[in-house]
């Protein structure tokens, strides 16, 4: 297949084209303007890989390279939940109005080439909202409580209106938590680990921490790159899929497993200034319907990847 994939540079986009490498697939890889040259994430495969620049904020009309294209994974977006926060506005821009922008560019690509790709939108597992203390499935509400998700939410709206419209073979991936080495900070495990580690750097007990009560589904980076591979060669289009591993865990929970690997003894100090608003109690997917149609399921546990990313963090 000839891919194309969006914020290929970043987090998850790093592995997703390092699996499409690996399963011998045409790789275009669209980051943004300003960011690591491709050598510095791609090593010696960055030859293989051709780069485009990609600014979803920018009303110029995008680059999606010469030549038809098979498949497109759309991971850009304004990913942290504190960002979309802070600055909404953005996120909306780049996470719905981006997307709209890149689904009429492939629109208008299919009409005059002839070409018909398969669309994999990354979306989230935040777009559910509050509900049971249960796995959430595909056919729940859609009842968001943060900008994020919200986004996500209404990107959703677009792609299957598109797929309907236009008959795009859009296929869309909810993704749960996904965590590994090399992530930013924003998110909740490098966070704890860079807390925990200044705490024994300073001989503290106590780490401050916000809301330790909610249950979350955390999968491995490489496991959900592993799951859109599978979701390009066998997910159907116009359909929702949950990627998840189906277990949860509490914040808490997280906290104290970080710190044992760490050799940390350290207490949660909760800080006001540090809990979200709204935040979600019980989030956790079930993947049975991924799984009935591409056979993929997780195949890093969960103390492995913590193991890792402690490891590739030791000072």
């Amino acid at each position: 297949m000839r891919v194309f994939v969006t914020g290929a540079d970043g987090f998850v986009g790093r592995r997703l084209v390092r699996a499409l490498l690996a399963e011998r697939h045409d790789v275009i890889a669209g980051c943004r303007p300003g960011g690591p040259a491709p050598q510095d994430w791609l090593g010696a495969d960055a030859k293989l890989v051709r780069c485009l620049p990609l600014e979803l904020a920018d009303r110029a009309p995008l680059d999606l390279g010469a030549g038809p294209l098979d498949a497109l994974v759309h991971l850009a977006a304004v990913s942290s939940g504190s960002d979309a926060r802070n600055d909404p506005l953005t996120a909306w821009e780049i996470n719905v109005v981006g997307t709209v922008r890149l689904l009429e560019a492939i629109t208008v690509r299919r009409r005059s080439g002839g070409e018909n790709p398969r669309v994999l939108l990354v979306s989230s597992g935040e777009v559910y909202g509050p509900g049971p203390s249960s796995p959430r499935r595909e056919t729940d509400p859609v009842e968001p409580v943060a900008p994020y998700g919200a986004t996500k939410a209404a990107a959703e709206l677009a792609a299957l209106e598109s797929w309907r419209r236009t008959g795009l073979q859009v296929i869309i991936a909810r993704s749960f938590p996904h965590i590994g080495p090399g992530q930013s900070p924003r998110f909740v495990v490098p966070d704890f680990v860079e807390r925990l580690k200044q705490a024994k750097r300073e001989g503290r007990r106590t780490v401050p921490t916000g809301n330790l009560e909610p249950v979350r589904d955390f999968l491995d980076v490489y496991d959900v790159a592993a799951a859109y591979l599978a979701l390009l060669e066998r997910g159907a289009a116009g359909q929702v899929y949950n990627v998840a591993r189906g277990s949860g865990i509490s914040v808490r929970e997280l906290f104290d497993r970080l710190a044992r690997l760490l050799e940390v003894e350290a207490v949660p100090s909760p800080d006001p200034a540090l809990v979200r608003n709204a935040d979600i109690p019980h989030l956790v997917g079930d993947p049975a319907k991924l799984e009935r149609a591409t056979g993929w399921r997780p195949t890093i546990t969960l103390d492995e990847t913590l193991r890792g990313i402690v490891d590739a963090e030791a000072d």
